[in-house]
């Protein structure tokens, strides 16, 4: 796709850090408190019906794809890409980008 993609990891027990978690997590928590999770329609049932009165709606859905395992990447990655370090937190920052053809 030739374009770059930035990777930033939050640190481990670092959920204080993470938006998802502070802002998500506890109202789904809510609203699946109690109930038993026997099937997956279930789950999906009680992660919709997910909201605030301040505007927070869900969107769920399940990916049903396998996933092949074990796959290498592309002999040329190295070649192809580039990848940058960031200043802060290098180990769980950095950007991949790609180098651009000679010819178009």
């Amino acid at each position: 796709m030739g374009i770059e993609i930035r990777v930033a990891h939050y640190p481990s027990y670092g959920s204080k850090y993470n938006p998802i978690e502070r802002r998500l997590f506890p109202h789904v928590t809510r609203a699946c408190q109690g109930m038993l999770f026997d099937t997956l329609d279930t789950v999906l049932r009680l992660m919709r019906k997910t909201a605030t009165t301040t505007g927070l709606r869900t969107t769920v859905n399940v990916i049903r794809r396998s996933y092949e395992i074990g796959r290498k990447v592309a002999d040329d990655f190295k070649d192809t890409m580039t990848i940058r370090f960031d200043k802060i937190r290098p180990k769980w920052n950095y950007r991949a980008i790609p180098r651009k053809p000679d010819t178009y």
